[in-house]
């Protein structure tokens, strides 16, 4: 197989972990004999400084071009403490969304039985947890009018969907839905919000079209407690942008750190890969970050973008027996790991690499 990779790297620790999930394709590419080219871009706050743009023509054209990208994080300090600024990282990774059609984050919280302590919640209430949401990104206030007035004294955000965008994610979540255990759950506020109304009522519809599929409809609140209460009653979870966005967070907890969990942005083109983890400027060019999550995003590119599911799971197997033989990063050690277990970034991205069969 020929596929042309994108590496986008973005901006703080996304420039180290980005190195290994790249490094596993090389690996994969070479074990099973498919070609794999690789080229790279910039965006965000790397970009900015570079170009005054968040998102260059550039890197929007090899975006566009390529069959799938693998990114690493986006943002920086400097704007999170200037709120006025009007050119900001974050425009970058809406504009690729917008620009490539990626409506659908697919975020599967998925737990390893090594890393049961690793989270602050119980490990008989952890065990055997496996959600897979759908979360949508086309919509909500990210994409709806702003205002703010001239005295500085009120600002608002338009919240909005239209129908056709409910439609097609929920098609993507229940078609999911038959490939797993058959149970979805759509989160929103619908006692409140006419946004939600309109959601509940498109998805009730396209639940007719999969009577095999279980169908339960949840208030964001309760999702929140539910989440955390109990994991394991869920399987599925399609919910619009802005709760999707906070219950996936709320979910890395789950997994033990956020340097975990992968994430994968689809629409019917090139798909966008990345760790859910943000640019962590605290620790970058530290060999502290966890490329786990990046590599882990590699491998749900390999099974989703190129439907390749022996090599997705070589990847995610070269993961479990590296966490298996004890080795931790610092945001997944506990007070019981040896300290000569515990790896900087580059040697756990060289370990996975030794476990990849």
């Amino acid at each position: 197989m020929k596929k042309n990779i994108l590496i986008i790297p973005g901006d703080g620790i996304g420039q180290e972990v980005t190195t290994w999930g790249k490094k596993v394709l090389q690996k994969i590419g070479e074990n099973y004999g498919h070609e794999f080219s690789f080229d790279e871009a910039i965006m965000g706050h790397t970009a900015i400084e570079a170009t005054g743009n968040p998102l260059p023509d550039e890197t929007l054209a090899k975006a566009k071009a390529s069959d799938a990208i693998l990114f690493g994080a986006i943002g920086h300090i400097k704007y999170d403490n200037d709120p006025s600024a009007k050119v900001r990282p974050e425009q970058g990774l809406l504009k690729i969304r917008k620009e490539l059609g990626l409506y659908a984050n697919l975020r599967p919280i998925l737990l390893f039985d090594e890393l049961l302590d690793a989270s602050s919640l119980k490990p008989e209430i952890l065990q055997g947890t496996d959600i897979l949401f759908f979360r949508e990104l086309t919509g909500d206030v990210y994409f709806g009018e702003k205002n703010r007035n001239e005295d500085n004294t009120f600002a608002s955000d338009l919240m909005n969907y239209n129908r056709y965008e409910v439609e097609r994610i929920a098609r993507k979540a229940f078609d999911a839905a038959r490939t797993r255990s058959k149970r979805l759950c759509s989160v929103d506020k619908a006692n409140v919000l006419e946004t939600s109304r309109l959601w509940r009522e498109v998805v009730q519809e396209i639940a007719k079209e999969y009577p095999d599929v279980e169908t339960e409809h949840m208030f964001i609140d309760n999702a929140a407690m539910q989440l955390v209460k109990n994991p394991k009653k869920f399987d599925v979870v399609l919910t619009a942008n802005l709760f999707g966005d906070i219950l996936t967070d709320e979910a890395s907890q789950i997994a033990g750190s956020m340097g975990m969990l992968a994430s994968a942005s689809v629409g019917d083109g090139t798909g966008f890969f990345e760790p859910i983890h943000g640019s962590a400027h605290d620790i970058a060019g530290q060999n502290k970050a966890n490329p786990l999550a990046s590599i882990l995003s590699a491998a749900l590119m390999l099974d989703i973008s190129f439907g390749l599911q022996e090599e997705a799971k070589a990847v995610t197997n070269a993961v479990a027996e590296t966490l298996k033989a004890g080795w931790r990063t610092g945001d997944i050690a506990n007070s019981s790991t040896e300290t000569s277990k515990i790896l900087g970034t580059q040697e756990m991205g060289e370990k996975v690499l030794e476990f990849i069969k």
